[in-house]
């Protein structure tokens, strides 16, 4: 899956004659994701050479000026965090009355299709990609900006670079949130934003949100990733909703066996039903409940082994070599 799903169901099949065409400086060449708001192509940048997500937002809301502002404004926001956990933006405008943001091509599922896939994750896999998810998260609040819809659809798990890196995520859709500050559960035309199985309490009562409701549903993804299944399922939306504003998470060692029964009161602190009682940074709940996974207290880890042969070898690496010609002026040695 590329970069950018969105889990709602889009604009029937006229989406799928747009393969070919050139939209903005990209040729559109396949569908990969849609939904309620937005389609996602695999398109080409013709004016870089290089393979892109597009993803082109559904006409109605280009005409709402207040959606349009906010997509311009937080897409912006949102393209100026250098994280490498958070999909880079390239570009994101409008033409002729559409929307479009055009990212960074992941290749790779996304989390929702490798739950489907595969179930179940391996505790340390869980683990490894909630800590990566966490510290995107962490990042776009300290700019001020809120997800609020952190979902397995909108985390993407590329192949990572070795045996210890064995994923890299990506979280993707920020272009569709709204910054703290101005937030309320609903948009200004009476629409929901967020997604069922992970949305905070007070994304559903309608207060304003922080960062802190993006920490809930990071919460009910990494239960699910452990448990199967998210904390609350119901069988009608508005017993969902009810779940998430007043029942209890069931504890997460019932569903997970062999997890350490400490695990669910960190689950439970996460999932708080009041902002103030959940941990004050998404890193904080994911080192707590590595700790209780993993049984080891902080500071008691294995000292580092060092292997003496590779610091010797380094100490005389011999001289540098000459920089070319071209580059002197920046890396030539000092006249002496």
């Amino acid at each position: 899956m590329g970069a950018a799903s969105d889990g709602m169901g889009l604009y029937s099949g006229r989406a799928s004659g747009l393969i070919g065409a050139q939209i903005a400086g990209y040729r559109v060449e396949r569908e990969i994701g849609r939904g309620g708001m937005a389609v996602v192509y695999c398109a080409r940048d013709l004016r870089l050479d290089r393979t892109v997500a597009l993803k082109l937002l559904a006409p109605e809301l280009a005409r709402n000026d207040t959606f349009r502002r906010r997509f311009t404004h937080e897409s912006r926001v949102a393209a100026a965090i250098d994280h490498p956990h958070i999909v880079p933006i390239f570009e994101a405008g409008e033409m002729d009355g559409v929307l479009y943001i055009a990212m960074r091509y992941v290749s790779g599922l996304d989390l929702r299709a490798l739950l489907d896939r595969d179930g179940p994750l391996p505790v340390a896999t869980a683990l490894r990609i909630a800590a990566q998810v966490a510290s995107a998260l962490d990042a776009a609040h300290e700019h001020d900006l809120v997800h609020r819809d952190v979902k397995p659809g909108n985390i993407l798990v590329a192949r990572g670079t070795d045996s210890d890196h064995p994923e890299h995520v990506y979280l993707t859709d920020f272009g569709l949130t709204k910054k703290s500050l101005s937030l309320t559960g609903f948009t200004e035309v009476g629409e929901f934003v967020g997604t069922l199985d992970y949305v905070a309490p007070e994304q559903i009562s309608g207060r304003p949100v922080d960062g802190r409701c993006d920490l809930y549903s990071l919460a009910c993804v990494v239960y699910e990733t452990l448990a199967g299944g998210p904390p609350f399922e119901r069988d009608e939306d508005m017993a969902l909703l009810w779940a998430h504003q007043y029942d209890q998470p069931p504890a997460l060692s019932e569903r997970r066996p062999g997890l350490a029964a400490a695990a669910d009161g960190v689950l439970a602190k996460a999932l708080a039903k009041a902002p103030a009682d959940r941990y004050g940074s998404c890193l904080e709940f994911v080192a707590a409940l590595r700790a209780t996974a993993s049984g080891v207290g902080k500071g008691s880890h294995p000292p580092t082994q060092v292997d003496p042969g590779v610091v010797a070898a380094a100490r005389h690496p011999g001289p540098a070599p000459d920089p070319p010609v071209w580059a002197r002026p920046v890396f030539g040695r000092p006249p002496g």
